[in-house]
């Protein structure tokens, strides 16, 4: 009933008055593995120097990304961590403005003054009256330097140097493979990702292995192929730091309907009692613009 109520175009009448055939269970499985891999990137950086300390070579050799110790967040959770490589930095001069804390505004060439585009820089606008936008000047103030000519650094903040040092991004990615066994029952597998099922298997270890001999064999197929994929793509890349393989019971029941004399079907599937019926009698074929 709820189902035809969710649907402005479909008659109660069928849910309330179809006759109940048969009931088929099926049991539908999810596959799904998850590989927690730890990926490092190093580069240079910069940051403003404001007279902070300067770990630099004179402190000690700088260390490789990897041997560089850093706390893992929460397994199976996408995280991402930068920080400066020791003895890596070094305090220089900032290339935007030389040292100087300001540069020369490019909208103005470093005049401080636009020419006024109302008058097109004659002072006089139509009628040869003086042009009330630039007062008669033929010019007005250059709005990005606030007619000064030159403008605050942005790269060093008007500090004239730069702290420059490697970074060291640390990338925590959880890797999903998911799969449903297609027992080609007449519902769409694609359906299965808006709904949840029952645990029935977990297995969790820093490398996980295929599943053998279980009661449905294409989640044999399945695990065997996301295993192998993952191992392919993340083994030689990144760090595999944990992996988890669990198995999803889905429940899917198929309804045998009568209705009016004709023989109807459809399906429930999920914890959440979702209900796939194409074919629901009843249905007006209005078109909603």
């Amino acid at each position: 009933m709820q189902f035809a109520t969710a649907h402005c175009c479909y008659s109660r009448s069928p849910a309330r008055n179809m006759v109940f055939q048969d009931l088929t269970p099926f049991n539908m499985y999810r596959y799904r593995l998850e590989t927690f891999t730890e990926s490092r990137l190093t580069e240079w950086t910069h940051v403003p120097f404001t007279g902070q300390s300067v770990d630099n070579s004179a402190c000690g050799t700088p260390p490789l990304p990897w041997d560089i110790t850093i706390e893992v967040p929460p397994m199976f959770q996408d995280f991402t961590k930068k920080v400066p490589v020791p003895h890596t930095a070094a305090a220089k001069r900032c290339h935007k403005c030389k040292g100087r804390g300001k540069y020369r505004c490019s909208q103005c060439a470093g005049k401080g003054k636009l020419k006024c585009l109302s008058c097109g820089g004659r002072g006089l606008s139509h009628g040869n009256k003086r042009c009330i936008q630039c007062g008669g000047s033929g010019s007005k103030r250059c709005g990005p330097c606030l007619g000064r000519g030159t403008r605050s650094c942005h790269v060093c903040k008007t500090s004239g140097q730069l702290l420059f040092y490697i970074q060291l991004t640390i990338k925590w990615t959880n890797n999903i493979f998911e799969q449903v066994a297609d027992q080609q029952i007449g519902l769409p597998v694609t359906l299965f990702s808006n709904v949840t099922g029952q645990n029935v298997f977990t297995d969790e270890n820093y490398q996980v292995y295929p599943i053998i001999s279980f009661p449905d064999t294409l989640i044999d197929h399945i695990s065997h192929q996301g295993v192998q994929e993952h191992r392919d793509k993340f083994g030689r890349t990144m760090c595999i730091l944990q992996q988890r393989q669990t198995i999803e019971l889905i429940p899917v029941t198929k309804v045998q309907v009568q209705w009016k004399g004709q023989e109807h079907s459809y399906f429930v599937y999920g914890t959440e009692s979702n209900v796939h019926a194409p074919d629901y009698p009843g249905k007006c074929h209005c078109n909603i613009l």
